[in-house]
């Protein structure tokens, strides 16, 4: 006969564990996700193309900062040019911050999250 409360076979819940103690880690690391979720919404990320030509800082939150342009980059005669430089350095930062996300949520290994 089972004992009250858990499965047949002595199974005691949820492999052993008490749904309280389940409860309480899950709350535990949601408050981690949501920790690690505003550091890198704080952070900045940086990045440049053509040789510092174009610099580029996204926040943690994919929003576009700051872009700069040495003047002497703008060429009326090669506007291709500097939207392919821009191109770049938009989506190098985009690509630091997707980095970072994915090493910083990561860690909690949780299917279909990332």
């Amino acid at each position: 006969m089972a004992k009250r409360g858990g499965f047949p076979g002595g199974m005691g819940g949820f492999g052993g564990m008490n749904i309280n103690s389940l409860m309480k880690e899950a709350k535990k690391m949601q408050a981690e996700m949501e920790k690690s979720q505003t550091e890198l919404a704080s952070k900045e990320f940086e990045a440049s193309a053509g040789g510092g030509a174009i610099s580029v800082k996204v926040s943690g939150e994919k929003m576009i900062k700051e872009i700069k342009i040495k003047p002497e980059v703008v060429d009326p005669e090669d506007v291709e040019m500097l939207e392919d430089l821009m191109l770049t350095c938009v989506n190098e930062a985009l690509r630091k911050v997707d980095s970072a996300q994915a090493d910083s949520l990561g860690k909690f290994n949780i299917p279909g999250l990332m």
